[in-house]
């Protein structure tokens, strides 16, 4: 028996006519057919309607969660400029130049607490809490209240809130929130990059020997000998400046609205990227391993540039000399 007269039998009673007149003769089989691939046809148009509906419902929760993570780094800014000059307790975490002061804790406590209001069913990982609520989702908020807390300390200009959300471990929303110069730096997977609402881009130059970079130097810099010294001194001689701010986010923040070309650094926490290297990427700029292979949020290391450098700048790290060679 033909197949499609099969598959009409197996059909609602709806069909049924067609099923009857088909036994009297086979010249009703092309119609049968017909009929089958117009209902078809009539169909799709649902199925696109569902998957359209299904991407921007997405797009739609990403902002959503773009949207929150703002509130909370604002008002996190806001704590930090109402105890900027007045610290009383400030302390260092077990390392040397680690600090905490009350402003962290302070600017944390906020953020955990509009977190909780809005997402309470996701898992958070903040630098002063550590690992919060639900170890078991997808979704992980990755916090830093006050990067580049020695600078604060100091009441040095450069330093920032960053919030950062993973969805199975990859950057999905970035926010950086520079509070003394009111610098909003946002971007969600897919949605662009923006300071203060207004797009931005990474820089146009093309050329390792016409770039300025940014770095830095982690807290284990007087236990290890692999601490960005020697990278740093040979990239200063290859291109027209090596910055140290002391703030990874803004470093990050900063090269994806082209102010710097290209940044790297070892020994970096996932709150001190998180946000950031979402932000580079919608930018238009490039986020990998310093070898040039995936970015791996765990694995300390992140080599961020313009993407016209990128290769350029990846091939100097890997050439890096020793320290000792340079007397």
């Amino acid at each position: 028996m033909p197949s499609s007269f099969l598959f009409l039998s197996s059909c609602p009673s709806a069909y049924a006519p067609l099923r009857v007149l088909r036994l009297r003769g086979s010249f009703l089989l092309l119609p049968s057919s017909f009929f089958l691939l117009t209902s078809y046809f009539f169909l799709l148009p649902s199925y696109f309607l569902l998957l359209r509906s299904y991407f921007i419902m997405t797009d739609n929760q990403l902002q959503n969660y773009l949207e929150i993570a703002t509130e909370a780094a604002l008002a996190a800014g806001s704590v930090l400029q109402s105890f900027c000059g007045k610290l009383e307790n400030i302390q260092e975490k077990g390392r040397s130049g680690d600090l905490v002061t009350e402003a962290d804790k302070a600017s944390e406590a906020v953020i955990l607490e509009i977190l909780g209001r809005h997402v309470p069913e996701h898992g958070i990982l903040a630098e002063e809490s550590g690992k919060l609520g639900n170890a078991s989702s997808k979704y992980l908020w990755a916090i830093d209240p006050l990067d580049g807390t020695t600078n604060y300390a100091h009441q040095y200009p450069f330093y920032a809130v960053s919030i950062g959300l993973l969805i199975d471990g990859i950057p999905q929303i970035g926010v950086i929130y520079d509070p003394l110069h009111n610098e909003l730096f946002r971007a969600g997977k897919g949605l662009g990059a923006t300071c203060n609402r207004k797009p931005i881009a990474v820089s146009q130059i093309s050329e390792l020997r016409t770039s300025l970079l940014v770095t830095g130097f982690a807290y284990d810099r007087r236990e290890t000998a692999d601490n960005n010294y020697a990278e740093f001194c040979h990239l200063t001689h290859l291109t027209q400046g090596v910055r140290r701010s002391g703030s990874a986010a803004l470093d990050l923040a900063h090269t994806a609205c082209g102010r710097s070309d290209g940044y790297w650094e070892r020994g970096l926490a996932p709150w001190d990227v998180a946000a950031g290297v979402l932000i580079v990427s919608e930018a238009g700029g490039q986020v990998t391993a310093y070898d040039g292979s995936a970015f791996e949020i765990n694995s300390g290391r992140v080599l961020a540039t313009n993407g016209k450098i990128h290769a350029e700048l990846s091939g100097a790290l890997l050439a890096v000399p020793p320290l000792s060679s340079w007397r």
